[in-house]
């Protein structure tokens, strides 16, 4: 059996793209899943193709483990961790990154812009609900 894992985008414009990710574990987990990929969002309306994204905001609900949103390049680079010990029980939050311009993509060599995902501590009905706010660069 795998984790049953969700990604639904709610909203993909010419500048922002809002994005909710969910996984209900059987307690395998999740290792480097690319939850954002750019080249499946909407092009511009210029026609130019999404290279990477910034994250604006973000709201989350974990229980039972631990999130690192990775930028994947030939050696991937975390974002963000999200959660904590499993002991810590469920972890709800929000953060946000306008102020200041968003969270970039500083990922060096081999970057390709997409956004992933792993989790650890994980067990059986461990989940997470994850929603994205991004801003689009072409």
């Amino acid at each position: 059996m795998a984790d049953a894992v969700t990604t639904q985008v709610i909203a993909d414009g010419d500048k922002i793209a809002v994005v909710k990710i969910t996984n209900l574990s059987d307690g395998s987990g999740e290792s480097a899943v690319a939850k954002i990929d750019v080249s499946a969002l909407n092009s511009s309306s210029n026609g130019d193709d999404c290279t990477r994204v910034t994250i604006n905001q973000i709201w989350y609900d974990i229980a039972g483990m631990r999130i690192s949103l990775d930028w994947n390049a030939s050696t991937n680079v975390v974002c963000l961790a999200l959660g904590g010990a499993p002991s810590l029980g469920t972890q709800t939050g929000y953060m946000d990154f306008r102020s200041f311009g968003g969270i970039t993509n500083n990922a060096g060599s081999g970057i390709n812009g997409d956004l992933l995902l792993t989790t650890s501590g994980h067990t059986n009905l461990d989940h997470y609900t994850i929603l994205l706010e991004l801003s689009k660069s072409y």
